[in-house]
Formats: structure tokens, C-alpha cells, sequence
């Protein structure tokens, strides 16, 4: 079997399809490491909440959430928990969304996944200048939304404790999202 560097996402992916991975599980590649993870209730139930406030600005056929969108990097391939697009956004020839046209992207951490989220994906978003990337840790019940892309980083970070309003009005979202109900872990 070839190793990591001689397969392409496409190649890595396909394998993984082939793979008995259980229902309930998620995967994707960060930096060319694959991660298979449980999705938890309240995981769930953050993301939906997210969505369903995500609405009030963007039609359902620009949201996606547990999607494959390959980012900057060496194969990065994630399923991102929750991608809101612009207006006028393509997909690929192969149907996948571009990661040029992420305006917002939100991960729900996971005791395995928050040094990804923080680390490499967090770099990844940054130089394909996502715009606006939330982080919610149920763990702690804060959010962190990190703002203004720039150098591979972001430039502006901001922490709030669920409960308290994150305001995006001055980002390309234009919204407010309320935090009041996230469940904690």
C-alpha cells in the first residue's frame, strides 16, 4: 500500500468509503491524519441550533454541515460541523463546495478533535480566509470566534460564555447568534 503522501484526498477518501465506518461516526483528514470520531446528542444539538439561526441569512441550499470541503494545506479534507456560503458560491465538477466560498464555518469540539479545531484547522480556515470561524466548547460553555484572516491566522479573537450573544453584525453573516440555549457537556 502506498503511504499518505502518494494518495491524493480523492484516493484517501475513496478507501475510507470502502471502510465499515459505524453510523453515528464521523471522518475527515486534517493534515493528511484521518479522524473518526462519535457525534454526542448535545454535539447535535449545538450544530442544529446553529443552522437553524444561520437560516435568517442564508437559504439551506448555502448551508452544509458535515460536508467533505478540501482546504489549503497538505490534505485537509474536512467535514466542517457547520459552513455557511456566498452568494453566487460554485461547487466543483465533482459537486463538493470551494473552499473560496466559506463566508462562515463553526466546529462543535470534541474531546478528540479540540487540538485540530484550535491548531491546523484553525490555520487551514485562516488561509483560505474563511471570515468569520466559531469554535463552541460544550466542555467549558464558551464560544471563541476568531475574525479577520490574515497571514495564515487570525487577527481579532473573540470569548463569550454561552448565554451571552455572539454579535457578527460586523462581519459578512450580519447576524447575531444566541448561544442562550446550547447544552453543556
Amino acid at each position: 500500500m502506498a503511504d499518505s503522501d502518494e494518495l491524493s484526498l480523492d484516493e484517501w477518501f475513496e478507501r475510507l468509503e470502502r471502510m465499515p465506518v459505524p453510523e453515528g461516526f464521523k471522518v475527515e483528514i486534517v493534515e493528511g491524519n484521518v479522524f473518526l470520531f462519535p457525534q454526542r446528542q448535545t454535539h447535535w444539538e449545538i450544530t442544529l441550533g446553529l443552522v437553524e439561526q444561520l437560516l435568517a441569512r442564508y437559504p439551506q441550499s448555502r448551508t452544509a454541515s458535515d460536508v467533505r470541503i478540501d482546504f489549503p494545506g497538505h490534505l485537509n479534507g474536512f467535514a466542517s460541523d457547520v459552513a455557511a456560503f456566498v452568494e453566487g458560491a460554485t461547487k466543483t465538477p465533482e459537486g463538493r463546495w470551494r473552499h473560496e466560498d466559506v463566508e462562515f464555518v463553526a466546529e462543535v469540539i470534541s474531546k478528540g478533535t479540540a487540538v485540530n479545531d484550535y491548531g491546523p484547522k484553525k490555520a487551514a480556515y485562516a488561509t483560505a480566509k474563511v471570515p468569520v470561524y466559531l469554535v463552541v466548547d460544550p466542555y467549558v460553555g464558551r464560544c471563541r470566534v476568531f475574525t479577520q484572516p490574515k497571514d495564515g491566522d487570525y487577527a481579532s479573537e473573540l470569548t463569550v460564555d454561552f448565554g451571552v450573544d455572539v454579535d457578527l453584525g460586523d462581519t459578512p453573516v450580519g447576524l447575531t447568534l444566541s448561544t442562550g440555549e446550547f447544552p453543556r457537556d
